[in-house]
């Protein structure tokens, strides 16, 4: 999409390329840097805290699926 000749940054999980549900390939294309920094945080935050595993099911029900 663009607006004025400048592209809108939309949050939506990929449905190709994608490992899970695709929240961490979402993020890292809405932030523009490697999926992995993503997965790795989330397994991480998932193992050293649980945190992780709770952000994700959020994001997952939260970030709609690209069309």
């Amino acid at each position: 999409m663009t607006k004025n000749n400048k592209k809108i940054k939309e949050l939506r999980r990929p449905v190709k390329n994608r490992s899970l549900a695709g929240v961490a390939a979402a993020l890292a294309n809405y932030f523009e840097i490697d999926v992995v920094i993503f997965r790795l945080l989330f397994v991480l935050t998932g193992i050293f805290g649980g945190g992780g595993v709770l952000v994700y099911l959020v994001c997952w029900i939260f970030i709609p699926k690209e069309e």
